[in-house]
């Protein structure tokens, strides 16, 4: 038994170890925001509503652009075994959430290990060691690997874009690029462009070869996605033209925010990389091998900066090949540390890994409580449940749909919702509401039942710990003043 498991784990403990921090991630946050809903609500109709098209949230609530259903509808059937138990022991619907959010964590993972088993295979058994290293103690990468945005769906094709690009299989490593630009989302458009360039110019393809394979596949993508996404949005559609036409050509984007042009390298590579920042750049300078797999990836951030609107989530899949150089810098350091320079280089090396892990709690913490109106109903569910078997409506505002509440989120009888928009607060009075999910801590015709705080700020504390997460009232919780057997119950208060 003792070998076995030996080998076990050394096959499988590093997938084990962030398996873990991204299943933690999952239970201890599981509801979601804006960014998710369309995958998330797509899920849960697919899970739920199964062939009864009509009933899907999309076409009441289509979004700003609309979005592919292939990463859903590939999730959802792989976690509709768990989902299917879940609806035999009668447990509540965030169960379903939680089960196809690990399911995607799971399929994020499978290809970040396709990954790391070609770093092992080209750079060795120390690299791999300190890319899980690195990739365990930032917060960005195993947080978000649950999270259903179409930027996480692109970064499984483009984790086995990496895979196949360190195995020398170039060819491969197109095809799964052109998939996640023509499916999931386009903005892969400015990778697969200098990627490309660079397979000609070292000569991995031919110019002929990579165009017949380039078609074809771009062929095949656009017939799937054109298929299936007709079907469901009920008209003939190709999703991610409509995004591209939508962000690059029209700019669009911008009307939710602007960012300098070098916003990701100041505030989101340092972010989301954290020890790891210094230590890729510092790899371009140690290991030849280093900048060859960096400057495509580089590429794709400069291009990208010259759109105004700027996330963190749109480079999410750079992080991977930076921590692959940051990895070769640790090593190098780790294998000279008992040399004068470089065992300075080591503590060094040994405070950022520290610092990191700190920061990567700090955000933790704050991302805890940055979903305020999932707790609200959770709590509003628990203690709101009315003696009569009458309906009980909950209108929730746009904020609270935005920060926490999805249709996986809903209960069943004698719960009904309503995410009715521009509802003037002076005329909520005048609609059968028996509860209001709010971010208005006063409405005329309702009494505030209780609230519900949300991350405001960071403030530093002398002491331990050094910073504090400070939180605020975010959301509230209204119910109807001319139900005496509402008012009658022990509610918390605001």
């Amino acid at each position: 038994m003792a070998p076995n498991s030996s080998k076990f784990l050394e096959r499988f403990g590093y997938d084990l170890l962030l398996g873990s921090i991204v299943a933690f991630y999952a239970f201890m946050v599981p509801y979601t925001k804006v960014e998710e809903s369309f995958n998330v609500q797509a899920m849960h109709d697919i899970l739920y509503h199964r062939q009864h098209i009509d009933n899907y949230d999309h076409l009441e609530f289509p979004g700003v652009v609309p979005r592919t259903f292939i990463g859903a509808l590939f999730v959802s059937l792989l976690a509709s075994p768990f989902v299917l138990v879940i609806n035999l022991l009668h447990l509540p619907k965030i169960y379903g959430l939680l089960a196809v959010r690990i399911v995607l964590g799971c399929v994020v993972l499978s290809t970040l290990r396709f990954f790391r088993v070609q770093i092992r295979n080209k750079f060795g058994l120390q690299v791999e060691a300190f890319y899980i290293i690195l990739t365990a103690i930032q917060f960005h990468m195993l947080f978000y690997a649950t999270r259903p945005l179409p930027n996480i769906l692109a970064l499984c094709a483009v984790n086995m874009v990496y895979g196949y690009w360190l195995k020398g299989n170039s060819y491969a490593a197109l095809s799964c690029l052109i998939f996640a630009t023509i499916i999931f989302r386009c903005d892969m458009l400015l990778l697969l462009c200098p990627l490309g360039l660079e397979f000609l110019m070292i000569k991995s393809i031919s110019f002929c070869g990579a165009l017949k394979r380039c078609i074809g596949v771009a062929l095949l993508c656009i017939g799937l996605t054109i298929f299936i996404d007709s079907i469901l949005w009920k008209k003939l559609l190709w999703p991610e033209f409509h995004v591209f036409w939508f962000n690059s050509v029209l700019n669009r984007s911008s009307e939710w925010g602007t960012h300098p042009v070098h916003w990701y390298f100041t505030s989101a590579l340092p972010r989301s990389l954290l020890a790891g920042y210094p230590l890729f750049l510092l790899g371009v300078f140690l290991d030849k091998r280093v900048l060859p797999l960096i400057l495509p990836v580089l590429c794709f951030i400069l291009l990208y900066s010259k759109l105004p609107h700027k996330e963190l989530r749109f480079i999410i899949s750079s992080v991977p090949m930076f921590n692959l150089s940051a990895a070769i810098t640790a090593n190098r350091i780790y294998n000279n540390r008992k040399k004068t320079f470089w065992k300075l280089l080591y503590l060094i090396m040994l405070g950022l890994l520290l610092i990191s892990l700190g920061c990567t709690i700090i955000t933790f913490l704050a991302s805890y409580e940055n979903y305020p109106s999932g707790y609200a109903l959770k709590e509003l569910h628990r203690i709101g449940r009315l003696s009569n078997s009458d309906e009980q409506w909950v209108h929730i505002d746009s904020f609270s749909a935005m920060n926490g509440i999805s249709r996986f989120c809903e209960n069943d009888f004698p719960w009904r919702y309503s995410k009715e928009e521009d509802i003037p607060l002076k005329e909520l009075r005048l609609r059968n509401f028996t509860y209001i999910v709010n971010e208005h801590p006063v409405i005329d015709g309702f009494d505030c039942l209780f609230s519900v705080s949300g991350f405001s700020r960071l403030r530093l504390h002398i002491g331990f710990p050094p910073i504090l997460v400070v939180t605020e009232p975010k959301v509230y919780v209204h119910g109807n003043s001319e139900n005496m057997d509402l008012l009658h119950k022990n509610w918390p208060g605001c």
